[in-house]
């Protein structure tokens, strides 16, 4: 038995790299279409596109419209060259099979309030990934392009422990659909990028039920961006999840950090956070070397509630009430299973995650005012 585990593990890696190295790949071939097509630039575009690629369109009457590719990228070229035509793209899904690839985009076009849903066959020739034809089709839709980040953890245990933890799904899902609703576009970041645990998941709830089987959804934990990969200016808030791995890895994550306060320093944006997700904040300084939370009052999930001497607490790199306190913040909260929200200035924080959508709504209800002003 011995003898046949070790050559086992290293397939099973090593197939395991690999699709991750087509994900990368494709993904790049992607971005040159998304890109090509928001900026003009007809060479990203060509890039992208095998030479004899075709899209298959809809015409007005629902007829099916086929595109050459090379009259297709002829479109682009009537536009002036590097200048944003009013096209945002987002990745939403990608499924890879040793030379093979589907894939799925979101193109948006908020000054028409529409949105494109774009599918892709993607094959890979001569060592390069090349879509090989494109379908698309569209709706009328709310989403403005404007992005909201959420922050989670990669943390699986609690510290040391072979305790098992997660980030609270619920949270997560009753943000998502909030912020979703209202029109915004949600990204995740998490301090090693990749897939993250996942924790209180209920089925019986059908918002949660429903995006556990949405595929776009799903593929975006799984695929969570690392801090490198993100640039703060396309962000109008932070929102840091709850459940017990915020309490690891995230807090002391000076890359996260340093997108947080840049984003609400230099743009006068939001940070958020809901639960254990207020770990996130308490290591935040301003740049005059201040504590974020000194002088704020601040909400997330109280130490009195914790179970203390139980395991799981032990392994509490800090605690949050007290930290919080002992950095001249003010932290407020109601009774279990209650819904607090508390917001001073641009710093949004609620107790749990009956709270979560709440403090979504609180925050889209101050940028909505920002953009009425």
């Amino acid at each position: 038995m011995k003898r046949f585990l070790l050559p086992t593990i290293l397939l099973f890696f090593g197939n395991a790299a690999f699709s991750q190295n087509n994900k990368s790949q494709i993904k790049k071939t992607l971005m040159n279409y998304i890109n090509g097509t928001s900026y003009n630039e007809t060479k990203l575009i060509d890039q992208a596109f095998y030479p004899e690629a075709n899209l298959y369109l809809t015409k007005n009457d629902n007829e099916p419209w086929i595109v050459p590719v090379s009259e297709y990228i002829s479109w682009f070229k009537k536009a002036k060259k590097g200048q944003f035509n009013g096209r945002i793209g987002n990745i939403l899904y990608i499924e890879d099979f040793n030379n093979i690839a589907l894939a799925k985009a979101e193109i948006l076009n908020p000054n028409n309030n529409i949105t494109y849903i774009d599918m892709f066959l993607l094959k890979k020739i001569k060592n390069e990934w090349k879509i090989i034809s494109k379908t698309a089709d569209s709706e009328t839709s709310n989403l403005s392009g404007d992005r909201i980040l959420f922050i989670v953890s990669n943390a699986h245990y609690y510290g040391d422990s072979e305790l098992p933890t997660g980030n609270s799904y619920s949270e997560i899902v009753n943000a998502y659909d909030t912020f979703k609703k209202a029109g915004y576009t949600i990204d995740f970041v998490s301090p090693e990028g990749g897939s993250i645990p996942l924790a209180y998941i209920n089925t019986t709830d059908s918002i949660q039920k429903a995006y556990l089987y949405n595929s776009d959804f799903m593929f975006s934990l799984k695929h969570t961006k690392k801090p490198s990969e993100i640039n703060p200016e396309g962000y109008k808030a932070v929102h840091y999840i709850g459940g017990g791995s915020a309490m690891f890895g995230v807090p002391e994550n000076t890359g996260i950090q340093k997108i947080a306060m840049t984003i609400y320093e230099e743009q006068k944006g939001i940070i958020s956070s809901v639960c254990h997700g207020t770990a996130g904040i308490v290591h935040l300084k301003t740049k005059n070397g201040k504590y974020l939370v000194n002088g704020k009052t601040v909400s997330g999930y109280p130490d009195t509630f914790e179970r203390e001497g139980a395991e799981y607490f032990k392994q509490f790199p800090f605690l949050i009430t007290k930290t919080i306190e002992e950095r001249g913040g003010t932290f407020r909260y109601s009774p279990r299973n209650s819904i607090h929200v508390e917001e001073d200035g641009n710093l949004i924080t609620g107790q749990n995650y009956l709270s979560s959508k709440h403090v979504a709504l609180k925050i889209i209800e101050k940028l909505e005012s920002k953009y009425n002003e």
